[in-house]
């Protein structure tokens, strides 16, 4: 059984709107680094075309920055599934979860492999409500950004973990991993 990870950055007041942290050269070869640890990804719908936009390469259109590229490459080479009950169809490597999440990720799980890896905020809460994710981590940014999104608003019940790494990156940023208490 594959486990299922989780990772997103934070800033210390708790945002993780992608544009409220930094990303340097360090950031994104620890991210690189993750994915690696995966043999896909798993998004909702605008998680996936966030990445899509940000991450695709566009016919006739000049490289990213140097420090994203590697990072570039591994998101765009990934296999990824896509949660969505609205899109009619996917491409980029990608395809369409639908019907019961619950059942529709365990079958994944299932599946022989490294891991897979989930970003984003709205399907990470269904899936933590679900007692699905294997591993969370949090990349918390020396930044209080004064706004939101904030992670896992409206979880219903609290969900105990245990520190099992931490890595300090050259930002000051932190990447903290945790299991939950089972």
């Amino acid at each position: 059984m594959r486990p299922l990870r989780y990772s997103i950055n934070v800033t210390l007041d708790g945002c993780c709107d992608h544009r409220a942290g930094f990303a340097d050269e360090d950031l994104h070869r620890h991210a690189v680094e993750n994915l690696e640890r995966a043999d896909a990804l798993l998004f909702g719908r605008v998680t996936y075309e966030m990445m899509e936009e940000a991450f695709r390469p566009q016919a006739g259109a000049g490289a990213g920055p140097e420090q994203t590229d590697p990072f570039a490459r591994a998101i765009d080479a990934a296999k990824k599934y896509v949660v969505s009950s609205t899109l009619d169809r996917v491409d980029w490597n990608a395809e369409l979860v639908r019907g019961d999440l619950g059942t529709a990720v365990q079958q994944l799980k299932r599946e022989s492999g490294k891991g897979l890896f989930v970003g984003g905020v709205k399907l990470p809460l269904a899936l933590a409500e679900l007692g699905l994710i294997d591993e969370y981590e949090l990349v918390v940014h020396p930044r209080l950004a004064g706004h939101g999104p904030t992670l896992f608003a409206g979880l219903s019940k609290p969900l105990d973990l245990k520190l099992v790494s931490r890595l300090e990156l050259a930002s000051g940023a932190m990447a903290m991993r945790y299991e939950p208490r089972r």
